[in-house]
């Protein structure tokens, strides 16, 4: 059986919700996230906006600065979910297996559903299911998707990032080389920054650059070494996973004014705890693991964590063991930019006693 995986990603997906829903927005600069005058980071820019320079996580006065003339929209994080799990639906159509990344990102396995004498007839029968779901989503939801073919994860991840927006690429098995030499190392899956540097000083810049060393990879990179001489030669065998089950809930504020006022934290804290409570219980879930995470004024960004033996489901619970970890941490030995609580290994809940490892 040939492997056939598509790799769909959203367009701008925030943005293009907020264009989508306020047609005075279309064809404009949108940044989603808080006013420049305010304290606040970008969660999203609309590919009008990234042409000045406008990028996720950006603080919001940056932006406001690259692209004066940009329209800053509050984030709506409920819809954006409510939005995803509708192309999810669509996707589910398909009958192929369906592994959820993020709200905007999904990989689907549809090994099987092509009858063909080659690998390569296979994933350019599959063009014609993308070619439908990308219709299907226009049509029904209003928004573009850029979709990646090919015979596993990685390529179809390459594929999916290279004609952006509203693309559909596949690569062959016969292409697939030619399609990765020319590209930086970067484009591999597991090559960061500094993994990137330590190969340049190698002379090795390209994914051809890499799939032609001669040398031990292992003395640069340790054990990734022969990982990523698979991944230069088009290789990946991680298969793709259902996984329905979502893995964490969390919240932030990002303060107007830097602030260590033990009354304003335990309230924020209070908020956040109620809020992810509600969520659990709408999903009838609990949790194992509370984490908060702070932000001080330098961008300095801490998280801590800790993980409890039996679920926690109730506000004042999850309130209590972040006030704990702010303590314990000594977090609030300055003023905070920002103050976040999450929780994470959801389960089914079961009230019993609750123990601290």
């Amino acid at each position: 059986m040939f492997r056939v995986i598509l790799h769909l990603d959203m367009d701008a997906f925030y943005a293009s919700v907020e264009q989508r829903d306020q047609p005075g927005l279309r064809g404009k600069p949108v940044i989603v996230g808080a006013p420049p005058n305010q304290r606040g980071v970008v969660c999203a820019a609309s590919y009008e906006a990234r042409r000045f320079g406008v990028r996720s996580a950006m603080p919001s006065v940056t932006a406001g600065r690259l692209c004066p003339n940009g329209v800053f929209v509050r984030p709506r994080m409920d819809a954006y979910r409510e939005e995803s799990q509708k192309i999810m639906e669509i996707l589910a159509r398909t009958r192929a297996l369906v592994e959820q990344m993020s709200v905007d990102e999904a990989y689907l396995d549809l090994s099987g559903q092509f009858q063909a004498d080659s690998h390569d007839a296979s994933l350019l029968q599959a063009r014609a299911t993308a070619a439908e779901l990308k219709l299907l989503i226009r049509s029904e939801r209003h928004l573009t998707a850029t979709i990646g073919i090919a015979s596993n994860k990685l390529l179809a991840k390459i594929a999916s990032d290279h004609q952006k927006p509203d693309g559909l690429t596949v690569i062959t098995e016969t292409e697939k080389l030619s399609f990765l030499n020319p590209l930086p190392v970067r484009a591999l899956h597991g090559v960061g920054h500094v993994t990137a540097q330590t190969l340049a000083r190698a002379g090795i810049l390209t994914v051809g650059d890499l799939h032609a060393y001669p040398g031990n990879l292992n003395s640069l990179l340790g054990s990734f070494g022969a990982k990523l001489r698979q991944f230069a030669a088009g290789m990946d065998d991680r298969p793709v996973l259902a996984n329905d089950d979502i893995k964490s809930i969390s919240g932030e504020e990002t303060f107007l004014r830097d602030t260590e006022d033990r009354a304003i934290l335990r309230r924020c804290l209070m908020e956040q705890a109620s809020d992810i409570a509600a969520k659990l219980g709408r999903r009838r879930l609990a949790a194992h693991t509370v984490q908060v995470k702070v932000r001080y004024s330098d961008f300095t960004t801490l998280t801590r964590q800790i993980s409890v033996e039996d679920p926690l489901a109730e506000p004042r619970d999850i309130y209590r063991l972040g006030c704990f970890l702010l303590g314990r941490e000594k977090l609030v030995s300055r003023p905070l930019r920002l103050l976040g609580l999450g929780v994470s290994s959801l389960r089914e809940p079961a009230a019993v006693q609750m123990k601290l490892f």
